[in-house]
């Protein structure tokens, strides 16, 4: 079966006020299914855990950033992962719960252990949904975000494609907002696309642009085809592997 890895950003999975958008979620379970009757094997890495807990309590200033974010983490992915849980039990499938950290993918017994983890799942049909353990990565233990941890994944398991949805239909020419800047449609081995690369974070999350492409730049390098899509557009899972002449994304092009 075919092998793809599907990265959902915070700013995806997110309102314009911070809250979790539940239809959103909803819309993209739904295509993955669609994936999985078309014959692919789904690796889902998500982001949001933090967003969603950050919806759901207040803190007050006497914690810093990183005991905030071990909070919102820990309250957050336990309904996150609900929330996935319930949209796919409604196709009948089962997912399982992945909490990744960077010394896993160091080449040793933990590599190992995680790679036959998702290989037994994915054998018995089972849906990975992976995040980074924010719970116990902070600082240097850091991915520096989901991006990064994708793109790990996607090499870990020999994936065909990995598809890195934003909130941005892909690389363009310049600011997405001005109407001149033009979508930059495949991106060859040989190409150079630093300079369109604003180094803007993203509102919600730790990535951005910077880190999608450093990510797709490494993981087409490696033989795995990239896409970066606007998972806020209906259908764009469908649009992308259906090949649909009109669906808007950046490819990556390996060799």
């Amino acid at each position: 079966m075919k092998r793809i890895v599907i990265k959902v950003g915070s700013n995806v999975l997110t309102t314009d006020s911070g809250k979790l958008d539940v239809t959103r979620m909803s819309a993209l379970v739904d295509q993955i299914a669609w994936l999985r009757q078309h014959g692919y094997q789904v690796i889902l890495v998500t982001s949001g855990a933090v967003a969603c807990g950050r919806s759901l309590m207040t803190v007050n200033n006497e914690l810093d950033s990183v005991e905030q974010r071990q909070l919102y983490s820990a309250i957050g992915q336990v309904k996150l992962i609900n929330l996935y849980y319930q949209f796919f039990r409604e196709y009948d499938l089962r997912i399982g719960q992945v909490l990744a950290m960077k010394e896993n993918f160091e080449v040793g017994e933990q590599y190992q252990n995680m790679s036959a983890c998702m290989e037994v799942m994915l054998e018995n049909g089972v849906i990975p949904v992976v995040n980074e353990n924010d719970t116990v990565c902070v600082t240097e233990l850091m991915f520096t975000d989901n991006d990064e941890l994708s793109g790990l994944v996607a090499q870990m398991i020999g994936a065909e494609s990995l598809v890195l949805l934003s909130n941005i239909d892909g690389i363009y020419t310049g600011d997405p907002k001005n109407p001149e800047s033009r979508l930059i449609r495949r991106v060859l081995p040989e190409d150079n696309l630093s300079q369109y690369i604003q180094t803007k974070k993203s509102s919600m999350g730790r990535g951005g642009m910077e880190s999608k492409y450093h990510t797709a730049c490494v993981v087409a390098e490696s033989g795995i085809r990239v896409i970066i899509a606007n998972g806020k557009r209906e259908n764009i899972l469908k649009d992308i592997l259906s090949e649909r002449k009109d669906a808007l994304y950046t490819e990556f092009v390996i060799k």
